[in-house]
């Protein structure tokens, strides 16, 4: 009996490290899934098969390839009620952008990651695309400084200690940088992770205090500079307050 739990709770690991494959691209030919996550074609193939009776892949006929299928959108349509920040916070994102003219993203920390799970595109010719759902990494990013600095004393030691972060990080100056970005209330970066990009971030506190997410506003380096990432500071530090109160 055991060993038929042990069994079962591996190809459930296994069908979740499959539908995970489409969080990187929305579709996948069978045999590069079974590349990307380690597993014999019979297996994928099989596991994807059952996927696609429940309804949480579909497959093309014509390419072959899958994606995500209608059981998915279901599940995450229960995840939009009143306590959801990507769903309480669009309104706001969406006055921001029109007031600022930039792209605006809401993050998450998830672990030792962050998550964009809401953006609003700048409607500027030139702009920064700001794809929903990207996971980032923490040590890099205006977004990241908020979601560390602001967090409680020991969960922020423990973000700090993280062994995955590069070994050439300079650990002690990112310190020594928390308590500037705390007491501005908000911290910017350009050209961190992504060439030709900046930002400004501010903390995302709920009713009760918490610290729930970071919201930004992003641009192109030559137009969005430190000058008026600073002069724009306040109306973010403002529209993450607005958005806050709204969370509990």
């Amino acid at each position: 009996m055991a060993e038929d739990g042990k069994s079962t709770v591996r190809a459930v690991e296994r069908a979740l490290d499959i539908l995970l494959c489409f969080t990187v691209k929305k579709e996948w030919a069978m045999t590069e899934l079974a590349e990307n996550v380690g597993l014999h074609k019979s297996t994928v193939h099989r596991m994807l098969s059952t996927l696609e009776e429940r309804g949480f892949v579909t497959r093309d006929p014509a390419s072959e390839r899958y994606r995500l299928g209608l059981r998915i959108w279901e599940l995450s349509a229960n995840m939009s009620g009143a306590d959801d920040p990507a769903v309480i916070g669009l309104p706001e994102m969406e006055r921001l952008r029109d007031m600022l003219g930039e792209t605006i993203s809401l993050y998450l920390r998830d672990g030792n990651e962050r998550i964009r799970i809401q953006a609003v595109q700048s409607v500027q010719a030139i702009r920064r695309v700001a794809p929903i759902g990207v996971r980032l990494p923490l040590y890099v990013g205006a977004s990241s400084k908020v979601l560390i600095a602001f967090e409680e004393p020991a969960k922020r030691e423990e973000l700090l200690e993280d062994p995955s972060w590069p070994a050439n990080f300079d650990r002690l100056q990112y310190r020594e940088q928390l308590e500037e970005w705390r007491s501005l209330g908000y911290a910017t970066s350009v050209e961190e992770r992504e060439q030709g990009a900046a930002a400004v971030a501010a903390p995302v506190f709920s009713r009760t205090g918490k610290l729930v997410a970071a919201l930004s506003v992003s641009g192109p380096a030559n137009r969005f500079t430190q000058e008026i990432m600073r002069s724009q500071a306040p109306a973010v530090i403002e529209a993450a307050r607005r958005l806050g109160v709204m969370l509990k």
